[in-house]
């Protein structure tokens, strides 16, 4: 469960709060932030966070999670049972090149960004990989730097928060975390 879903204070939530929290979110296709979810309800944000908690809780050890990303909230399938949906689904996994996670890594923590700073670092020419991630609508244009050429600078989008199941950019990790996540493997 999130660390933003405050302890629900007095009563749990109503069955009936949760059964349409449930039904917004599992209708959404998407994210949907906590005061959407309250405006839809005409209920108080309060009340939608602590319908958000008991969902969450009651989705521990399902098939099926709540989880905070993009700024929103979604149901998710559990990332352990993403075999046997891709086969009943007849699909392929979505990958990601080296290259393409390469250049998604250094703009989201570079960001804005431009192509020719994202290419120094790489040290290689990054201008189709930044062409696929903008047409698979990972990347966006974040405007123009104010230097000669006004060449273009570029972001991450909400897609890219939701493919990494991301809240937002603060949950990357640090730098510290990942070396320690190097040193484990």
């Amino acid at each position: 469960m999130s660390d933003n879903l405050l302890p629900f204070p007095g009563n749990e939530p109503s069955d009936g709060l949760c059964a349409a929290l449930e039904a917004l979110l599992f209708a959404s296709g998407g994210p949907v932030s906590s005061r959407n979810l309250a405006e839809a309800l005409d209920v108080e944000h309060a009340d939608v966070l602590g319908g958000l908690a008991a969902l969450s809780r009651g989705y521990e050890d399902r098939g099926i999670e709540l989880l905070e990303i993009a700024g929103g909230w979604q149901l998710r399938t559990r990332p352990e049972h993403a075999g046997a949906i891709l086969k009943l689904m007849g699909q392929r996994p979505s990958r990601l090149s080296r290259a393409a996670l390469e250049v998604l890594s250094v703009v989201a923590y570079k960001q804005p960004v431009t192509r020719s700073e994202v290419e120094q670092l790489r040290g290689v020419d990054s201008g189709g990989v930044m062409r696929t991630l903008l047409g698979r609508g990972l990347l966006r244009v974040a405007g123009r730097k104010a230097e000669p050429g006004r060449p273009l600078m570029y972001g991450t989008t909400r897609a890219f928060l939701e493919m990494f199941a991301l809240s937002d950019l603060r949950d990357l990790p640090t730098l510290r975390e990942r070396e320690e996540l190097e040193e484990d493997v």
